[in-house]
């Protein structure tokens, strides 16, 4: 006997107007990855109507993104979401400790001082309170 459980959505939102933060905890990786790009613009949606720039994006429960959704994150939608808000967005992944040593690690690795003079920054946490304390860092700015 099988039993079909109900799968998860893939995004679940929570803005959390007392810390100003707009988080979305990803519960699964895609087996298609064109499947997160949907999630990608309700994220989106919803920070432009809360008027929401600081972003906690819980990646423990995915992988990293494939190349192409890297490529479009970084090029098109974060400079496009940034425009529209009006002011710089500032995103701070978080992922699990194993995996958050091995993308500071990899290569291709930016830096957080990388994005500076960018419409958007990110930084990469392997711990939620840092994430956190990070984007408040930059609420006064």
């Amino acid at each position: 006997m099988s039993i079909n459980l109900p799968t998860p959505p893939l995004l679940e939102l929570t803005l959390r107007p007392d810390l100003d933060v707009l988080l979305g905890r990803w519960h699964y990786q895609p087996a298609d990855p064109a499947d997160l790009r949907p999630c990608y613009e309700q994220l989106a949606d919803l920070a432009l109507s809360a008027n929401c720039r600081f972003w906690l994006q819980d990646l423990r429960r995915r992988a990293s993104p494939d190349a192409e959704t890297k490529r479009w994150l970084l090029e098109e939608y974060y400079p496009q979401v940034a425009r529209r808000l009006g002011k710089r967005l500032l995103v701070a992944y978080l992922f699990s400790p194993s995996m958050h040593h091995l993308i500071v690690d990899a290569p291709d690795y930016a830096p957080p001082e990388a994005y500076a003079g960018q419409v958007y920054g990110l930084d990469f946490f392997g711990d939620e309170g840092a994430a956190i304390a990070w984007l408040q860092g930059h609420q006064g700015a």
